[in-house]
């Protein structure tokens, strides 16, 4: 697909890696919405790049779906979506102290992470249907955000892993769904990479983890995933395909 001219959405748009992904796309000439709980780094950013920024839960329905209505107002519909949001947390099902996990440590994450992407898509993935076809066939292309934690996720990583792992399970079965209708779906596996998050460690640490990477030994470059997120959206054949993006990172268990 050309990005240029074409409406692009951006969950989690406003910060790291999908703020990121929503510079490059406008500067590659896309219409982004980006969609984000802090609406006023939404709209900062938006300001940034000539977009709309708007609040959005993506864990609520009617949230999205008016998010979904303003940005179509304003750009026209979407093509390209990018589910880039998502929160973390860290901890073991039973703790040191013999205390179980709270089950609403659980269910929050999953409830964000992966429901709440799948929220998203369900509904954009409607609008697309609804479009006509491109020259090559296509109606729009889905990029949902994973995480090598999916694949080696670490002590009291449970909920964090299990709701990536699902977002990486669920993208071949729902490219499949969407294949006689033109609309792909890729994921994105990052490794470690320097988003706000990281940048809050100390610089010896954020060192002594970019090392643990074979090639780059450095934390990745919030601008190499928007690279990679672009090339999918241009790239016809990439489709129901998880790509892990970490410089060969396998995680320890700690």
């Amino acid at each position: 697909m050309d990005i240029q001219g074409q409406a692009a959405l951006v969950t989690g748009g406003a910060s790291g890696l999908g703020a990121e992904t929503v510079r490059q796309l406008a500067a590659a000439g896309a219409r982004v919405a980006i969609l984000d709980l802090n609406e006023q780094a939404a709209r900062e950013l938006a300001d940034e790049v000539g977009g709309l920024g708007i609040a959005c839960d993506i864990t609520n329905t009617e949230s999205v779906e008016k998010a979904l209505d303003t940005a179509a107002q304003a750009h026209g519909p979407a093509r390209i979506l990018v589910n880039s949001a998502g929160i973390g947390g860290a901890k073991r099902l039973v703790g040191k102290d013999g205390t179980a996990m709270p089950l609403e440590h659980f269910t929050r994450i999953v409830n964000v992470n992966l429901i709440g992407t799948f929220n998203v898509m369900r509904l954009a993935a409607a609008r697309m249907l609804a479009l006509g076809p491109l020259e090559d066939g296509e109606r729009g292309v889905i990029i949902c955000t994973s995480s090598v934690a999916a694949y080696d996720g670490q002590v009291g990583q449970a909920a964090y892993a299990a709701s990536k792992g699902a977002l990486a399970s669920m993208t071949l079965p729902l490219a499949r769904d969407l294949a006689q209708f033109g609309v792909r779906v890729v994921t994105i596996a990052p490794g470690l990479f320097l988003t706000p998050l990281l940048r809050e460690l100390p610089e010896e640490v954020q060192e002594s983890l970019g090392h643990s990477i074979p090639f780059p030994k450095r934390l990745g470059k919030p601008s190499e995933f928007a690279q990679l997120a672009l090339h999918i959206v241009g790239n016809l054949s990439l489709n129901g395909e998880v790509i892990r993006l970490d410089g060969a990172l396998r995680l320890p268990p700690r």
